[in-house]
């Protein structure tokens, strides 16, 4: 393995990584999230447009706290889910880190893995070299009264507010998306034929990001369950304070997940005379 410190030229970096990946290298572009979008056109004319398998490593995604507005990444999902030939990923925990990897180093065209600040939530230790199935999520915890698509760190919050929703007699089921490109569409199809509420997270903006994915597809199959609802940063320059201040301030901590399922199935439950 080489390293290559470009220092702030994010522009550079994109563009070297394309030319490496025109003569058989497999490289691996680490740039804050917020920052990608200085590389934002290399990413499409350089590498996306023809197809080369550089893969980026978006660190510090999502809400990152004291470091405040300029540095919360929570834009990269919302650029590079328009942009062909692109593969976008998020984990969960460490182990699900570590099969990303591998998945976006057995791909043949570009990807990116977003990880957030801090440190990672342990998982399994099984087949940590083992490629995903491309576009495959995976269903956590299965559920009959509503369903919770989470995409990346949210994950984990997304369990936690079903294990809060369960002492209040309600049954939610938990999705780990795992990819925003391409989508599981058979996945999210099923869960809305299966609910009537459907709330997704992300550790984005919800303008154009992971649950507007979502959104759109069903839209197309004529599928949008009655309640749907997408939680995530809203159309707003995030200020400064504790990633967990900052998630409890936007409504998609455990709690602010677990309080918004409970008022759509509320919602739906109620029946006009």
């Amino acid at each position: 393995t080489r390293i290559f410190d470009v220092g702030i030229a994010e522009e550079h970096a994109v563009t070297l990584a394309a030319g490496m990946a025109t003569k058989g290298l497999r490289p691996v572009v680490a740039i804050y999230s917020t920052f990608f979008q200085r590389g934002f056109d290399q990413a499409v004319h350089d590498v996306a447009l023809q197809k080369l398998p550089v893969i980026f490593a978006f660190d510090r995604s999502g809400l990152v706290g004291d470091d405040g507005p300029t540095h919360h990444g929570v834009l990269d999902i919302s650029i590079l889910r328009p942009v062909p030939n692109m593969v976008l990923m998020a984990p969960s925990d460490a182990t699900e880190m570590s099969r990303m990897l591998a998945t976006a180093l057995s791909l043949n065209r570009p990807s990116a893995i977003r990880v957030p600040r801090g440190t990672a939530v342990s998982g399994s230790q099984e087949s940590l070299d083992d490629p995903l199935e491309l576009g495959k999520g995976r269903v956590l915890k299965a559920g009959s009264d509503a369903c919770i698509i989470a995409y990346g760190m949210p994950v984990a919050d997304a369990l936690k507010a079903a294990e809060t929703l369960s002492a209040d007699g309600l049954n939610v089921e938990v999705v780990d998306a795992r990819f925003a490109k391409p989508l599981d569409t058979a996945l999210m199809e099923d869960c809305a034929r299966r609910f009537e509420v459907i709330v997704t997270v992300e550790d984005g903006c919800t303008t154009g990001g992971f649950g507007a994915g979502v959104l759109e597809h069903l839209a197309d199959k004529g599928l949008v369950p009655r309640h749907f609802s997408r939680l995530g940063v809203p159309d707003a320059f995030i200020e400064h304070g504790t990633p967990d201040q900052l998630r409890a301030k936007c409504g998609y901590d455990a709690d602010g997940i677990a309080a918004k399922v409970k008022s759509l199935v509320a919602k739906s439950r109620f029946k006009v005379a």
